[in-house]
């Protein structure tokens, strides 16, 4: 018989073979077969010890093989990401092998249907987890030994610049291998393409076409997929020219003072940065950015500075959970920061903190919503003033996921830009026509879409920098700031509500049950309006998520979690009476008491789900 992912036939007797009468045998001949051609010594090892240990009746060795061989790890629009380890539904080198060769058939596929003159070409960068490396060659192997023109980057770095380099070089497809800010012992494949898509990352129909070709692949055996090291190692001058256009991008957009054309407002301005790459890779390349931009040299996190994918000092490198900033505020109260800067492993994501006199800690995170709120204003601000220097009105637009905070359609509304809300994923933000800016409420920014069409905690980064050192400059804060935004724009409150669930199905039907009998009301509020994006032409694409508008503006989305066990609601509430203060008093009132309607509504129709 045929074995999933190993396209080799079970012998009789192999090592991997079951005993007679051994009721888990079909599992175990799997697992001998995917170990008897596995590539990698460290992970042919694991399976023959699980294999052992389930034989000895060892329960927790065996669900582990039934999880790790009960399936394979789908390729999708985020390509690949999954738990290091052996297995078709585990990340190793045979699965990035298949995976690559996979990719490389619809690469040249879609060359020959296009009537291309040239082969297709290729990009591979890598972060700083463990096994990146080695994943990234052999990526390079598989896909030059198909006929792939390939390029690999010279050393591990950030995912920003991985998609910049897809449109700089010009080339055909991008791969980065990256978990991002998932736990340490994770690790990603995730995919752009080039040419029409300008770098973005990969929609429907194409991860459906190069799974197709992956399965395909999966079902031959590893050691027929034809490798070569006929590939170019790039040199530092892709960094040099990310670097430069970054830096260039960010000045050109700088406020310049009034009375002295030419000054950028708050040059010179004295600021204390710390700054945290949180074990992963965006260290050097942020701080030459920092420097090209003539931005303050940023004091670092010494122990969280260099890549490592261990990840020693965070349980889960992501700066948006609990404590993840913890080390970086102790280096703050320390040297008495104005600002800290945190990036995430991949460096593809921002988080700022503030000074603060309410929080213990001394500093308050900004939310990604009120940190996009903030940007997005600053991007229409130079739209206007591109368009004051030939005299004509502002254009472009302004995008966000649609479980983002709304407050960004104000800011549009106000200077008369276009303003889009797209599906979760920066896949779909990136594509917006004309975008100027666009961000997702998970801390993912796009400040300057010319040079890469991808979230880049770099470029947000060094813009976020000197937003602050105006600010300082001109005696005020960004709580200050926010104050006037609320002010001018009016205040919204935005908050999460996550139900967790006993599995996938049961939020999906979690999910179905609300769309079935959906609220009215809440909170003595009625529904206004009610949306539901599986419906047809609701959505560019169907997705699982229902929207309600609530009559004094206040709006609920609800949709169940892609890669986990979990019904997520997202809140806003809007106040736009009075001073900022009682603006933002306003929607936080309201917001608790939508959170609370809410909670008593999903309540009834789940009374098991456990609220989080």
């Amino acid at each position: 018989m045929k074995l999933p992912g190993t396209g080799r036939t079970s012998p009789q007797g192999d090592a991997g073979s079951a005993a007679p009468g051994d009721e888990h045998g079909p599992l175990i001949a799997t697992v001998g077969e995917w170990a008897a051609q596995d590539i990698d010594p460290e992970t042919r090892a694991e399976a023959r010890r699980l294999i052992a240990a389930a034989r000895d009746g060892q329960a927790d060795a065996l669900a582990e093989l039934e999880d790790a061989f009960g399936g394979r790890l789908a390729f999708g629009t985020a390509g690949l990401r999954g738990r290091l380890g052996a297995g078709p539904r585990r990340m190793n080198r045979m699965v990035v092998s298949q995976t690559s060769a996979g990719f490389a058939a619809y690469l040249l596929e879609r060359s020959a249907r296009n009537d291309a003159d040239d082969p297709p070409s290729i990009v591979i960068g890598y972060d700083g987890r463990v096994n990146s490396d080695v994943f990234a060659r052999d990526a390079a192997e598989v896909m030059a030994g198909a006929g792939v023109r390939v390029f690999l980057l010279p050393e591990a770095g950030p995912t920003p610049l991985t998609a910049f380099a897809v449109r700089h070089l010009g080339v055909s497809a991008g791969v980065m291998i990256t978990a991002s800010h998932n736990p340490p012992r994770d690790n990603g494949y995730k995919v752009y393409l080039g040419d029409a898509d300008a770098g973005s990352q990969i929609v429907s129909p194409a991860d459906i076409e190069i799974a197709a070709h992956i399965d395909r692949l999966a079902a031959t055996p590893v050691s027929g997929i034809p490798r070569s090291t006929d590939y170019t190692v790039l040199g530092p001058g892709l960094t040099s020219a990310y670097v430069s256009e970054t830096a260039a991008a960010v000045l050109a957009g700088l406020p310049q003072r009034p009375d002295a054309p030419g000054s950028v407002i708050g040059a010179g301005t004295p600021l204390t940065v710390v700054y945290t790459a949180m074990h992963g890779v965006g260290s050097d390349i942020a701080r030459r950015v920092f420097g090209a931009v003539g931005l303050p040299r940023v004091v670092p996190v010494a122990q969280q500075d260099r890549p490592d994918g261990a990840f020693p000092t965070v349980s889960f490198p992501n700066p948006e959970e609990p404590g993840a900033l913890d080390l970086a505020y102790r280096v703050a109260r320390d040297v008495d920061a104005d600002l800290v800067v945190a990036h995430d492993p991949d460096a593809d994501r921002l988080a700022i903190a503030l000074p603060h006199p309410e929080e213990r800690s001394g500093f308050r995170r900004l939310t990604g919503n009120e940190l996009g709120l903030l940007l997005g204003w600053r991007a229409a601000e130079r739209a206007r003033a591109a368009a004051a220097l030939t005299g004509s009105q502002p254009s472009g637009s302004l995008a966000c996921t649609i479980v983002s905070s709304p407050a960004l359609s104000a800011v549009a509304r106000d200077y008369g830009l276009d303003y889009a809300e797209t599906l979760s994923g920066f896949k779909w933000v990136s594509r917006v026509p004309r975008l100027i800016f666009g961000f997702e409420e998970a801390l993912g920014y796009l400040t300057h879409p010319d040079i890469v069409r991808d979230k880049d905690g770099i470029s947000a980064s060094a813009d976020a920098i000197a937003m602050v050192r105006e600010l300082v400059s001109e005696n005020r804060t960004v709580w200050d700031l926010l104050d006037e935004a609320s002010e001018r724009f009016g205040h919204f409150a935005s908050a999460q509500v996550t139900l967790r669930l006993e599995s996938m199905p049961a939020a999906s039907a979690l999910a179905a049950r609300v769309r079935r009998d959906p609220p009215r009301e809440l909170g003595g509020v009625k529904v206004a309006k009610t949306r539901d994006l599986l419906a047809p032409n609701a959505a560019e694409v169907p997705a699982d998520v229902l929207r309600y508008d609530l009559e004094d503006g206040s709006r609920v989305m609800i949709r169940p979690s892609g890669t986990e066990p979990k019904l997520k609601v997202y809140l806003d509430t809007f106040g736009d009476e009075g001073s900022a203060r009682k603006r933002r008093k306003a929607a936080e009132r309201a917001l608790r008491t939508l959170e609370t309607a809410v909670r008593q509504y999903l309540e009834e129709l789940q009374p098991e789900a456990s609220g989080a």
